[in-house]
């Protein structure tokens, strides 16, 4: 593959995702990064995010609501998604890495990792039902 060349549009959309722990969808970084430069389009937003994914520069997630959320810390690491308000957070806790040779144990063929996410309600949204 040729080198890829220098974008500042590129730039801004990683430096953003790397201030941010929230995983944020396109929309959501297309809004930010606007501020900073009211000429980039939605579309260039979505073919950088698309790239730096595809490149591995950051991580792409989809969490089952239909849309891609994205992540800067490409390191492996576990998320919880809220049901109710939709938040996508890290998880700081030990690799649960031998699941892939429990999963591999009766399977004929190799298991080259996994994806796990977690589901239920942030402390946010149930500190919200608790108030109602």
């Amino acid at each position: 593959m040729a080198a890829l060349k220098h974008s500042r549009q590129r730039e801004m959309i990683k430096e953003f995702l790397m201030t941010r722990k929230d995983h944020p969808t396109a929309d959501i970084v297309y809004m930010n990064v606007r501020q900073q430069n009211p000429t980039i389009s939605l579309g260039t937003v979505y073919r950088n995010l698309t790239l730096l994914a595809d490149i591995g520069e950051i991580a792409r997630l989809r969490v089952g609501d239909g849309v891609d959320h994205f992540d800067a810390d490409t390191s492996p690491h576990y998320h919880f998604v809220c049901t109710e308000c939709g938040a996508v957070i890290d998880l700081e806790m030990d690799s649960i890495e031998s699941i892939t040779e429990l999963a591999g144990a009766n399977f004929d063929g190799h298991i080259a990792g996994h994806v796990t996410y977690f589901y239920g309600t942030c402390g946010s949204c149930t500190r919200s039902q608790k108030l109602s």
